[in-house]
């Protein structure tokens, strides 16, 4: 059996070494994003010292990688300084943990212990890249989180300030997904896609918007899934395990229907 993609495929040069170089430089540009972010006396510095040169690092693989990849989309030094703006929208996700989970005080221990807080760091990185048409490296950064923490957001969604996703596991959050500020996720929640539009040999159209609107001060308890371009108002609270496929206005308070408990006698009722 042949696929039309298996040829472009064997055209990338991504090697064992190569792949493993790309995956070690990834962890390391996030640590070191992240100690600029947080820990740094002069971040400014240390971006340019430690992180661009890393930059360049991941722009090569990427010339090994795409033959024909003459130039990529941003410099090293533009790409940095996009990095570090980051600085105070992370540090919002940070406030966004200790102002709403009773478990912690400890910021450090958000940084260090939290999935949630990883998850994200790893995504605003991500998105950084993403917004520049990067090859692969966006995508690679982004499982590269799933991969630790079990949360799976695609680089492509945007994702406001102060966002909290509270334990974390399961959660997805598909690509073209918008979600405003002070949202709060629980695990198991699902941003996802009921449809997928087709052209008129059956393939899937890309760069679709297809996946939810969640709007600013949104609570979504875990297990909850909400499927399509649908927007959930802000201040919504939508509850665990709902299945939501529609709309809902701002201030909205959705729950599962209480379940029927009824006594039957020698099977009579069933």
């Amino acid at each position: 059996m042949s696929f039309s993609w298996s040829h472009d495929l064997k055209l990338h040069r991504l090697d064992h070494n190569t792949l493993t170089c790309f995956q070690r430089d990834i962890d390391e540009l996030v640590r070191r994003v992240t100690a600029g972010w947080l820990f740094e006396s002069n971040p400014s510095q240390f971006f340019q010292s430690k992180v661009e040169p890393l930059l360049l690092e991941l722009f090569n693989y990427l010339h090994k990688v795409y033959e024909d990849l003459e130039t990529v989309p941003v410099t090293t030094a533009q790409l940095s300084l996009e990095l570090q703006s980051l600085t105070e929208i992370v540090h919002t996700d940070i406030d966004a943990v200790i102002n709403n989970d009773p478990a912690t005080i400890d910021p450090i221990e958000v940084v260090f212990a939290y999935p949630g807080f990883k998850a994200i760091s790893y995504h605003r990185i991500a998105e950084c890249f993403y917004r520049h048409n990067f090859a692969l490296i966006p995508r690679l950064i982004g499982e590269r989180a799933h991969t630790l923490t079990g949360i799976d957001i695609h680089p492509g969604a945007r994702i406001g300030s102060h966002f909290f996703i509270d334990h974390g596991t399961g959660v997805v959050i598909g690509e073209t997904s918008i979600i405003g500020n002070y949202v709060t996720l629980f695990q198991g929640v699902t941003l996802g896609a009921i449809r997928f539009q087709r052209d008129a040999s059956g393939v899937v159209l890309k760069g679709q918007a297809r996946h939810p609107i969640i709007e600013d001060a949104v609570t979504i308890y875990a297990g909850a899934t909400i499927l399509g371009r649908i927007t959930v108002g802000t201040r919504s609270v939508i509850g665990g395990n709902v299945w939501l496929t529609e709309s809902v206005p701002a201030e909205s308070r959705l729950t599962q229907q209480r379940y029927l408990s009824n006594r039957f006698i020698d099977g009579d009722g069933i």
